[in-house]
């Protein structure tokens, strides 16, 4: 269904991801899964393939691709590895922060470098007694002389143990207009990393916790204005964590599909292929259809956001729509393997346990559902894509077609930092 909405250079790159993943990534998992702990070598090696970069402007050496082929590369390393799909979507949260809020010298100093794979980046928000209820952080900064001093603990940050410089959001002042943010760098003096905890899911993955004692900031590293924010948390939530979060679960419900189909073909019951059996032909039917309702409301999202349109209720809908339904047909899946699929020989217990990690972040099910009812009943609360669609916009001329791509530099705008020859001649490699 996603042919739709890609076009040869997006199933390109689609292949080219593919085979990484197949070559590099799935080697990884056994020792991934065993260690239960964040694999910082493969993470750097995706980075350095470029795909951080990509919805990042060719200006500043990203693929300026867009957001459709941002999904495909999630759901294409999220087929094998639901970890790595997620560090990367976990990266792109760190990106949009810069892209929408960022000044030109914090654009020009960190977009190369996050293009490159030489940063990885975060976006710090929640904290352990406010959760999800960003007005209810107490983290704070307090200006001193030039820089600024920031105290507090953030939680659950994607990328807390390979992340190089963290966007974290703290208070201020009061309300919601006292919600400021800031580029933090790991080596930043008073700030540190909690232990790594093993968590059900996700191995090979980092979400941890991050302290800040008296941590000192440059006042050059203010996101924005004091008192943005609130907007950067929500804006990166709404535009960038529900939809690649979406790719991570589209990943795993696909990975479910194929492993399951092989089990039933090469399974045998009372001398026959367990997918003869009718029950198991509607449980694969199950499956299917999830799968193929699921990929068109990921897909038609973020086609929408590609195309500067509003589409928050779509890009709500999706997250809604992929979570449940690769919960639902890993529940299917698990009931197929029977006794089978309780085994760590075989990958479907590892899909089931990933899929769960997704239901939280950006919003559970309950909380896009109460979204969208406030939308049905004329009560949404403004729409993100409508106030940055320009930005989200993909113009033609920033991804390359396949007779141009890697000849002459990109399209550049004055002042800013032109990207590498490797980075300028990405789609070349495609072919």
């Amino acid at each position: 269904m996603h042919r739709h909405f890609t076009d040869q250079r997006h199933e390109a790159l689609r292949l080219r991801v593919r085979d990484f993943a197949e070559r590099e990534v799935r080697p990884r998992i056994a020792e991934m899964e065993a260690s239960r702990t964040v694999c910082r070598d493969l993470s750097r090696l995706i980075a350095r393939q470029g795909w951080i970069g990509v919805t990042v402007h060719r200006a500043y050496g990203g693929m300026g691709a867009g957001h459709v082929a941002k999904t495909l590369i999630i759901e294409e390393l999220s087929r094998v590895s639901a970890a790595m799909g997620a560090m990367v979507q976990a990266s792109q949260l760190g990106v949009a922060k810069i892209i929408h809020f960022g000044n030109e010298e914090q654009k020009k100093t960190w977009l190369p470098a996050i293009a490159s794979g030489d940063c990885l980046p975060t976006i710090a928000v929640t904290e352990p007694h406010s959760g999800g209820h960003v007005l209810g952080m107490t983290s704070t900064a307090v200006r001193d002389g030039d820089d600024y001093l920031l105290n507090g603990r953030k939680t659950y940050v994607g990328n807390s143990h390979v992340g190089d410089l963290h966007g974290v959001v703290v208070r201020t002042g009061e309300g919601s207009k006292g919600l400021s943010a800031f580029l933090v760098e790991s080596s930043a003096p008073g700030f540190r990393i909690g232990p790594q905890r093993p968590a059900m899911g996700l191995h090979g993955f980092s979400f941890g916790e991050l302290f800040f004692d008296n941590c000192r900031v440059p006042a050059a590293n203010l996101l924005g204005r004091e008192g943005d924010g609130l907007s950067v948390a929500y804006s990166s939530s709404v535009l960038y964590g529900r939809p690649n979060l979406t790719a991570v679960s589209l990943g795993i419900h696909q990975a479910v599909l194929d492993e399951t189909t092989k089990f039933c073909a090469d399974r045998q019951r009372y001398g026959k292929p367990l997918a003869d059996l009718g029950n198991i032909k509607l449980k694969l039917g199950r499956i299917q259809s999830r799968l193929l309702l699921a990929r068109l409301a990921a897909y038609h999202a973020v086609h929408l956001l590609d195309q500067g349109l509003p589409c928050d209720a779509e890009l709500m809908n999706a997250k809604l729509v992929n979570v449940e339904s690769a919960l639902e047909s890993a529940r299917d899946a698990m009931e197929i393997h029977a006794a089978c699929g309780l085994f760590t020989d075989r990958p479907i217990e590892r899909f089931l346990r990933d899929a769960h990690h997704i239901f939280a972040p950006a919003g559970t099910s309950d909380i896009q559902l109460l979204r969208l009812g406030e939308l049905a009943l004329g009560r949404a609360r403004g729409e993100w894509s409508s106030r940055l669609a320009e930005q989200l916009r993909l113009a033609p001329s920033e991804w390359p077609d396949e007779d141009e791509a890697g000849e002459g530099p990109p399209p550049t705008v004055p002042g800013q930092r032109t990207g590498s020859s490797r980075q300028r001649s990405w789609f070349a490699r495609l072919r």
